[in-house]
C-alpha cells in the first residue's frame, strides 16, 4: 500500500526549515536524514534519539524517527512519534498524513481518517493526501468513497499506475469487473515492467472464465520477477483447474522455496498429494499447516480423510474431533467421525455422532439460503478439498489471509545481565545513557582483567590461556574476592562451571556484601542449566505463532522442568544489597519467565524499568511476555521502544507480529 512513503522525503527536505544554534543539533539531523534515505533506518533512529535528547523540543527529530520506525514495521511506534511531532507544531500536515497511514496500518481506520481530513483541510493542494485516504477507505471497506478519492488522485496525477491499480481493486470489490480491467490495462499501459499490473489483471480473466489469457499474465509476471511467490500461487490454481496436476505442483513447490513456512500454499499442496495418493507428503504438509495454525478446521477435516485411506481410523477421529470442537456445527465430521468410531467397533458412540449430524442437516436446512459462516459447515453435501485461493471463502477465517504470512523464527529473551571478560572496555559519550553504581564502577576499572557489566551472552576472550595464567598466578599470592572474582569469570567463559561456582562461592564468603558477586553467580546458576538442557535436546524457546501470540516450543517430545531457585535466591539476595541497582530485576524478570512465572517476570521487568527506563532489554522481555499473555497492543508498545533504545532485534519482531493489515 505505502511505497510512497519515502519517495515523498525527498521533497520534504526542501521544505524543512531548521533554526538550530548549535552545530550539533545541524550534525545529528543532516546524518539523520541522510541515513533515513540510504534505508539505514536503525542507524538514523539512534541520530533522532540523540538530536531529541539534545533538544526536546525539535518536532522534526520526532517525525523522521516515526517515518524511521514505519519503515522498520514500527507502525505502533511511529504513531506515537507522530504524535510527538503534532504536540510541539500542531499544524505541520506531513505529520498528519503519515500518522494517518500508520494508524490504518494497526486497523485504526476511523482516526486514520480523521487525521487525513485536517491533512486536507490544511492543505487541500497535496494530492498524495487523496490517494492515502482511498488506500484508508478501502482498508475499511468503503469502495465508493475510495474509488471517489483515486478518481480525485487521478485527475491530478493521471500517469500514476499505482492509483489505477488501487482504484481497479475497488471496482473487483464492487463487483465491476470491466471497469477493473480498464484499470488493470490502463496501470500496465503505464508501467509494462511492473508485474503486479498482469498478476491482478490475471484475477480478472480468471473470474471471466479466461484462464489462457489468466495464465499468460501469469507468465508475463514471472519473466519480469522470477521470484514472485504471488504468481507462481496463482498460476499453481489455473493450472490445477486445467488438470495439470505436475504445473500446479511445480508452481507451489516455488512458492515454498521462498516462503517455506506458507501455510496456504503446504494446505493446497497437501489436498493435491492426497488426490493423487501421496499420502506421506499429504500428512507432512498437514502438520506444518497446523503447527503454523492450530485453529484450521479444514486441516484437520482432511488429514483426517487421508488417515482415513490409510486405515488409521484413531488418528481419524481424533482430527475429526478436533474440527468439531472448532466448529460444533460441523456435520460432515460427526457423520465422517461416526464412520471412524464404526471400523473401531465403537458403535453406540457412531449412532450418537450420526444422529447429532442428521439434527445438524435438518438446522442447516432450516435456515435461510444466503447463511454463511457456521452454518455452512452443517452442510453435509458440500466438499471441503477443493484449493483455496486468497479470496476463497475460507481463507480469511483460516489462513488470515495473508499469502507469506509465517516463517518458522525463534524469538529468544535477551540473556541476563552480568559482569563478564572484555577485550576492551566500552566507552560512553556525554549524551548515552549509562547507569552509574560507585561500587560496580569502582571494581571495572580496577579489576584485574577487562570486564564489562553488559547482557550480550557469552563472550570470546582474547588470549584466554594467558589470561587464565596470568588470574591463577595473581590468585598464589593474593586470594582476594576480586582475584577469585576473576578467576571465575575466566572459567565461567570455557564452560569450567564447577571451578567458576567454587570461586565466586569463595568471593562471597570472603566480600559478603558485595551485590553483583550474587548476580554473577545467580547468573552461572542459569548458565548451567541452559547448557545441560541444551545438551539433551530440550531448550525452551519463544516462538510466535500464526495467531500472533507467543509460545514456548520445546524442540524435543520428552521435556523437562528445571529449577531456577538457586539462582533466583542469589538474585533477590543482590536486591536486597543494592535495591536501587536496575539489572538485578531484569534478570529476576528473565529467570521467573525461564520458570513459567510468567506474571512475576513482568513485575521484576517493570521494577528494572521503573528505576532505569533505558533497559531496552527490558523493554524487549516484557514485550514478548506481554504478546504471549495476548496483550498485544502493550506488547508492541515495549517493542518499538525496545527498538528506539536500540535492540534492533525488535524490529524483526515488529514487523512480523504486530501489524494487522496488508498492503493494497
Amino acid at each position: 500500500m505505502f511505497k510512497r512513503v519515502i519517495a515523498f522525503l525527498a521533497l520534504l527536505w526542501l521544505s524543512v526549515t531548521a533554526a538550530w544554534a548549535q552545530y550539533d543539533l545541524d550534525h545529528f539531523y543532516y546524518s539523520g536524514r541522510q541515513l533515513l534515505i540510504d534505508g539505514k533506518y536503525a542507524q538514523a533512529i539512534e541520530r533522532f534519539n540523540v538530536l531529541s535528547r539534545l533538544d526536546s523540543t525539535v518536532y522534526e527529530a520526532y517525525f523522521f524517527r516515526g517515518i524511521a520506525k514505519y519503515n522498520l514495521g514500527d507502525f505502533v511506534g511511529a504513531q506515537r512519534d507522530f504524535d510527538r511531532t503534532l504536540h510541539f507544531n500542531p499544524i505541520y500536515t506531513p505529520a498528519y498524513h503519515y500518522r494517518a497511514i500508520a494508524l490504518s496500518r494497526i486497523g485504526k481506520y476511523d482516526l486514520a481518517l480523521k487525521d487525513l481530513e485536517e491533512a486536507v483541510d490544511l492543505r487541500p493542494s497535496y494530492t498524495d493526501l487523496y490517494f492515502s485516504r482511498g488506500v484508508t477507505y478501502f482498508l475499511s471497506q468503503q469502495f465508493e468513497k475510495a474509488v471517489q478519492d483515486f478518481n480525485t488522485f487521478i485527475r491530478k496525477s493521471p500517469r500514476e499506475a499505482n492509483a489505477y491499480l488501487n482504484r481497479g481493486a475497488c471496482y473487483l470489490y464492487l463487483k465491476d469487473t470491466v471497469r477493473a480491467l480498464e484499470d488493470y490495462n490502463k496501470a500496465i499501459s503505464l508501467n509494462r515492467y511492473d508485474p503486479e499490473g498482469y498478476v491482478r489483471r490475471s484475477r480478472v480473466y480468471a473470474m471471466q472464465d479466461r484462464t489462457g489469457d489468466a495464465i499468460e499474465d501469469l507468465d508475463t509476471a514471472l519473466r519480469i520477477d522470477s521470484t514472485n511467490t504471488f504468481a507462481f500461487f496463482n498460476r499453481a490454481i489455473l493450472k490445477y483447474d486445467r488438470k495439470d496436476i505436475s504445473g500446479a505442483l511445480d508452481d507451489l513447490n516455488r512458492v515454498l522455496e521462498e516462503e517455506p513456512g506458507n501455510a496456504l500454499t503446504l494446505y493446497n499442496r497437501a489436498l493435491i498429494y492426497s488426490q493423487v495418493g501421496d499420502y506421506r507428503a499429504a500428512l507432512d504438509d498437514y502438520d506444518r499447516v497446523i503447527n503454523i495454525n492450530p485453529n484450521n478446521v479444514l486441516a484437520y477435516f482432511n488429514r483426517a480423510a487421508v488417515f482415513m485411506e490409510l486405515g488409521r481410523y484413531r488418528d481419524a477421529m481424533d482430527d475429526y474431533s478436533q474440527a468439531i470442537n472448532l466448529y460444533p456445527d460441523f456435520a460432515k465430521a460427526y457423520m465422517n467421525r461416526s464412520y471412524a468410531k464404526s471400523q473401531l467397533g465403537q458403535y453406540t458412540s457412531a449412532k450418537q455422532d450420526y444422529d447429532i449430524a442428521q439434527k445438524k442437516v435438518r438446522e442447516y436446512q432450516a435456515l435461510t439460503a444466503d447463511s454463511t459462516g457456521k452454518a455452512a459447515f452443517a452442510d453435509t453435501t458440500r466438499k471441503y478439498d477443493r484449493l483455496l485461493a486468497l479470496d476463497a471463502e475460507f481463507a480469511k477465517k483460516d489462513f488470515d489471509n495473508e499469502l507469506l504470512q509465517y516463517r518458522d523464527v525463534d524469538i529468544r529473551l535477551k540473556p541476563l545481565y552480568k559482569v563478564q571478560p572484555a577485550d576492551t572496555v566500552s566507552g560512553f559519550s556525554s549524551i548515552a545513557h549509562k547507569f552509574e553504581d560507585e561500587v560496580l564502577d569502582s571494581y571495572i576499572a580496577q579489576s584485574p582483567l577487562a570486564v564489562k557489566f553488559a547482557a550480550d551472552g557469552r563472550t570470546h576472550v582474547r588470549d584466554a590461556a594467558r589470561v587464565r595464567e596470568e588470574v591463577t598466578r595473581r590468585l598464589r599470592t593474593d586470594r582476594s574476592s576480586d582475584n577469585l572474582f576473576a578467576r571465575a569469570l575466566v572459567e565461567a567463559e570455557n564452560n569450567q562451571f564447577n571451578t567458576a561456582l567454587v570461586c565466586y562461592d569463595e568471593a562471597i564468603e570472603k566480600s559478603p556484601e558485595t551485590f553483583f558477586y550474587y548476580i554473577n553467580r545467580g547468573a552461572l546458576q542459569a548458565e548451567m542449566i541452559d547448557f545441560i538442557s541444551s545438551m539433551e535436546n530440550n531448550v525452551q524457546v519463544l516462538t510466535l505463532d500464526n495467531a500472533k501470540t507467543v509460545k514456548t516450543r520445546v524442540q524435543d517430545q520428552v521435556t523437562r522442568s528445571y529449577d531456577y531457585t538457586p539462582a533466583i535466591h542469589d538474585m533477590v539476595k543482590a536486591t536486597t544489597l543494592n535495591p536501587a541497582f536496575p539489572y538485578t530485576y531484569y534478570n529476576l524478570g528473565n529467570l521467573y519467565c525461564l520458570s513459567n512465572d510468567l506474571p512475576e517476570a513482568i513485575v521484576q521487568y517493570t521494577r528494572a524499568i521503573d528505576l532505569y527506563p533505558y533497559i531496552g532489554e527490558a523493554f524487549y522481555n516484557r514485550g514478548l511476555v506481554l504478546i504471549y499473555l495476548k496483550d498485544k497492543e502493550k506488547g508492541c508498545i515495549d517493542l518499538s521502544t525496545a527498538g528506539e533504545l536500540g535492540i534492533q532485534d525488535a524490529y524483526s519482531v515488529i514487523k512480523k507480529y504486530c501489524k494487522t493489515e496488508e498492503e493494497l
